[in-house]
């Protein structure tokens, strides 16, 4: 019995000597903190990095935008000029083919009509019902280009309630991961705290 317990004291002093001392407990908790205090300034470096690349390339975006208000405002004058032109070439030529027509057919069509046909199928009649379709169908192109901006400008509205809602989202989930980040560092520091008592 002596034996054993001479044994298990010998094993208890070899123990002991393997055991780091007080001082190299202290050295090796500085170590650990320095390391730690590293990581977590390497961290938060790369991180600040990221954050100021997200900023440079926003401030990227936000040059440009005025190079899309101009496309756009560019392409909605194009737009409304191209239909105006579109409007009065065809009108032109409109008036010079009905010219043409009225010099050569408005005698004989006035003498048909006065002969066999009422008021509303002379020439002149003719000629101010195919005005005023055509006019309608200018009006027409024009509120169509119309509706079609004020659709675009909706579109681009909704998309910047998106984006904002989810701006707004992404701060959220953020702050959440923060917080889950903070609570479980005090239960990790806790538990330690416990362990090492």
């Amino acid at each position: 019995m002596s034996s054993n317990r001479q044994k298990e004291k010998e094993e208890t002093e070899k123990l002991k000597a393997t055991l780091p001392t007080e001082a190299e407990k202290k050295q090796i908790e500085n170590l650990a903190a320095e390391k730690n205090k590293e990581v977590r300034e390497n961290i938060n470096i790369t991180l600040d990095e990221t954050k100021s690349s997200v900023h440079k390339t926003t401030e990227e975006a936000k040059k440009q935008i005025p190079q899309f208000t101009k496309a756009m405002n560019e392409y909605q004058e194009e737009s409304i000029e191209a239909t105006r032109d579109i409007a009065e070439n065809f009108l032109e030529s409109q008036k010079q083919a009905i010219n043409s027509y009225q010099s050569f057919w408005v005698p004989y069509m006035e003498n048909v009509q006065n002969t066999y046909w009422s008021y509303w199928a002379s020439p002149n009649r003719m000629t101010e019902n195919y005005t005023r379709a055509v006019s309608n169908i200018t009006n027409s192109t024009i509120a169509s280009t119309r509706l079609a901006n004020n659709f675009m400008f909706a579109s681009m509205e909704a998309w910047k309630t998106t984006m904002q809602h989810a701006r707004n989202n992404a701060i959220e989930f953020s702050r959440l991961n923060a917080n889950y980040a903070k609570a479980y560092q005090y239960t990790v520091r806790d538990s330690l705290r416990e362990y090492q008592r």
